[in-house]
């Protein structure tokens, strides 16, 4: 993003104002009516540094980069000329390249280890020590025949059943009811005037037989009495307990290579020289100069 500074606006609103002046006239000369248009052109110039105040308040954030241009900070161009027009033309700054010879590392040293030596030599060396083992010797057994009690006396609970009867019993399945019918014909009528017959009927009651289960004794229950139970057994049991005796074990050697330093390790500095690189960078010369031009327009003739 750039940031426009309240010097290159005013410049910039000057050149445009110039150059929008000498466009519309066939002649720029310095008359009268001149000095009321550089009235205008303060004001322009003023309103325009306002905004930019203002834009400054909203956006506090923004870092504003100031670059300083050299040359004259006249509003208008000196020793102007009537006829002519005139315009700041900004000339860029000039560069050249520049080579030169920088360090990339500094001198050092290198650590070299140098590993140490080592030789083979016999040696009878002590595999296991000499101790001592507990040998057991094991028990004595003997066989027996035994009595022995596998379930006490005891009692146990019978459950007597409980004891029924079928017996048959009649139900009421409907009870009797009387209805309304119809009469059965022309023969019923006393004569011809007569209306519909309308006869009361007693319709008898329905019975139904069922067998139902009756309990004559509930369920019981009673303690019968159960024997021990015995079971003869041969077993195999100790006449003698087990042991231990202590038995003497001899060291034990073997004959092996042992590997042993016959020069020891050790380190040697290898020194490092220093590390140089040729860059070429680009070196301001000259700075940007902004300076007043004459510069082509359209005249006006008055």
């Amino acid at each position: 993003m750039k940031i426009f500074t309240s010097g290159s606006i005013v410049l910039a609103a000057v050149a445009a104002l110039a150059l929008s002046g000498c466009a519309e006239k066939k002649v720029c000369s310095v008359p009268v009516k001149k000095v009321v248009k550089v009235d205008n052109r303060d004001a322009q110039i003023k309103a325009l540094e306002a905004e930019l105040a203002a834009a400054r308040a909203k956006s506090a954030k923004v870092v504003t980069v100031t670059k300083t241009v050299k040359g004259p900070n006249e509003l208008y161009p000196p020793n102007a000329e009537p006829g002519k027009c005139y315009a700041r033309v900004l000339t860029p700054a000039k560069y050249e390249l520049k080579t030169e010879k920088v360090l990339v590392k500094e001198p050092g040293e290198k650590i070299v280890v140098i590993p140490a030596k080592y030789g083979w030599k016999t040696e009878k060396v002590l595999v296991k020590e000499a101790s001592e083992k507990i040998v057991p010797v094991p028990p004595v057994y003997k066989t027996v025949t035994e009595k022995i009690l596998i379930k006490p006396a005891s009692e146990k609970l019978v459950k007597v059943p409980a004891k029924y009867k079928t017996v048959k019993e009649k139900i009421l399945v409907k009870p009797a009811t009387t209805t309304w019918k119809k009469g059965r014909g022309l023969v019923e009528k006393v004569d011809g005037t007569t209306g519909e017959i309308m006869c009361l009927v007693e319709t008898p009651p329905v019975y139904k037989t069922i067998t139902k289960k009756v309990l004559v004794s509930p369920a019981t229950v009673k303690k019968v009495p159960v024997p021990p139970v015995y079971k003869t057994i041969t077993k195999r049991v100790v006449a003698k307990p087990a042991t231990t005796k202590v038995v003497p074990v001899p060291a034990v050697y073997k004959t092996v290579k042992v590997k042993t330093i016959v020069e020891p390790a050790k380190t040697k500095r290898i020194p490092i020289p220093p590390v140089y690189k040729t860059v070429t960078k680009k070196v301001k010369v000259s700075e940007p100069v902004l300076k007043w031009q004459v510069v082509k327009c359209r005249t006006v003739v008055h």
